[in-house]
C-alpha cells in the first residue's frame, strides 16, 4: 500500500494482491501504514466522537486532533469495493 498525503486529501494506491472484505479492515491498514510512516493516528468509528454520522462511519484522525481523514462517499460506495476493483481511492483530509 501507498499512500500519498496532499493538504486536503489522501491518495491511497494498492500494491500488492491483497484484497479486502469490508471496511474495516482496509481502514485498519491505512492507519497501519500512516503509523509505519511516523503518524500518531487512531481509527475509530465517528459517531463515538460525538459526530453527527451513521454510526457504522469509520475515520482516521491524529492522536492529537490535528487532522481526520474519512471518506466523503460514505452514503454512495463502498470503500473496500472501489479500492479492490480499482486500485486507488481518494480519501478526504480535514486539518483542524
Amino acid at each position: 500500500m501507498n499512500i500519498n498525503i496532499l493538504k486536503n486529501k489522501i491518495i491511497v494506491n494498492k500494491t500488492g494482491d491483497k484484497k479486502f472484505y469490508n471496511e474495516s479492515l482496509l481502514m485498519h491498514e491505512i492507519k497501519k501504514e500512516l503509523i509505519s510512516m511516523g503518524l500518531d493516528v487512531i481509527k475509530k468509528l465517528m459517531y463515538k466522537d460525538g459526530h453527527m454520522v451513521a454510526d457504522t462511519q469509520q475515520y482516521i484522525r491524529a492522536r492529537n486532533g490535528e487532522f481526520a481523514i474519512y471518506d466523503t462517499e460514505y452514503s454512495i460506495r463502498l470503500l473496500h469495493e472501489d479500492f479492490n476493483k480499482n486500485d486507488s481511492i481518494v480519501l478526504t483530509k480535514v486539518n483542524h
